[in-house]
């Protein structure tokens, strides 16, 4: 059970392993593009190459996915990144229960948003957990767990991939421990639990009164999405790609201070930021500084907001 590319690169490591992949469960396909044509998603594509059977509910309680578990009646069920919640009887239908692959150290960061939260949070070092799943948003019982570590300039994709290959490997150990009698639960220590609620739309908007390295860390979570974004006047400017810059000299916080070849540097309220690549709505990405040159005089004042 997943959905994202994230959960792709698992159901591809259990098709390269001994294990028999019964059936395929992801979300319904959704539009996408200015066309809204409808889209599958990446768990959907590896499923339909391998023509695996596959189900689509439209939420967890769907009569079609417990249907589905009484007919083949599984030996485990695995969700990563599936995005719906998992009633009781869907939970133990399988003999061995259901188990998760979790992008994060839990009991840190449960919830659907640990790799973005990481990143925004300024941690240095974050992981994955596998876990038995039950009622309860990301408090099960862990099995395994493995830590890595957040380079300075991750971003939520580069972050993904590195944090989807392991969780692939964790979970070939699991189902190896699993299909050995030997896998071994611990009960997360629940008084340590933090939260990754899900990205809301109006926390990508960048707040230049607040420091450069908290806005670099804002740039970086929300690529590849949503992606941050500023208002040069009533133009929506989405940031996708910037250095903080603590040392620069103060100024009022959205200020352009300077533009030096593709590089615009922006006032924080802490340092600056130097903002190297932008995507204006409607338009391809470019550099900062041709987004300029393109759209304002040498020597106009420019703040963004």
């Amino acid at each position: 059970m997943g959905t994202p590319a994230f959960a792709a690169v698992s159901l591809r490591a259990l098709l390269d392993g001994p294990h028999h992949v019964a059936a395929v469960v992801t979300r319904p396909d959704k539009p996408r593009g200015r066309g809204k044509k409808l889209a599958h998603s990446a768990v959907k594509e590896v499923a339909l190459e391998h023509g695996l059977k596959l189900c689509q509910p439209r939420r967890g309680s769907d009569p079609a996915l417990a249907g589905l578990l009484t007919e083949l009646r599984p030996d485990l069920a695995v969700v990563v990144a599936f995005g719906n919640l998992l009633p009781a009887d869907v939970i133990d239908a399988p003999r061995l229960g259901t188990i998760n692959v979790h992008a994060s150290l839990l009991p840190l960061l449960r919830g659907a948003a640990p790799i973005q939260r990481a990143i925004l949070d300024g941690h240095t070092t974050t992981g994955v957990t596998i876990m038995r799943i039950n009622e309860e948003m990301d408090a099960g019982d862990t099995m395994l767990r493995r830590s890595v570590p957040i380079a300075p300039d991750a971003t939520t994709g580069s972050l993904g991939e590195d944090l989807a290959t392991v969780g692939a490997d964790l979970l070939a150990e699991a189902l190896d421990l699993l299909a050995r009698g030997r896998a071994v639960f611990t009960p997360q220590d629940h008084s340590k639990a933090t939260y990754a609620p899900p990205i809301k739309r109006e926390e990508s908007r960048v707040d230049w009164s607040r420091s450069c390295e908290e806005l670099d860390r804002q740039v970086r979570a929300f690529l590849p999405r949503p992606g941050a974004y500023a208002l040069d006047a009533e133009r929506r400017l989405k940031i996708t790609g910037a250095r903080p810059e603590p040392g620069s000299e103060p100024a009022e916080p959205g200020t352009v201070i300077a533009v030096g070849g593709d590089t615009v540097t922006v006032a924080c309220g802490a340092g600056a930021l130097a903002v190297e690549w932008v995507q204006p709505e409607g338009r391809k990405q470019m550099s900062a500084g041709d987004y300029m040159r393109g759209y304002h005089r040498d020597g106009e004042r420019i703040r963004l907001s």
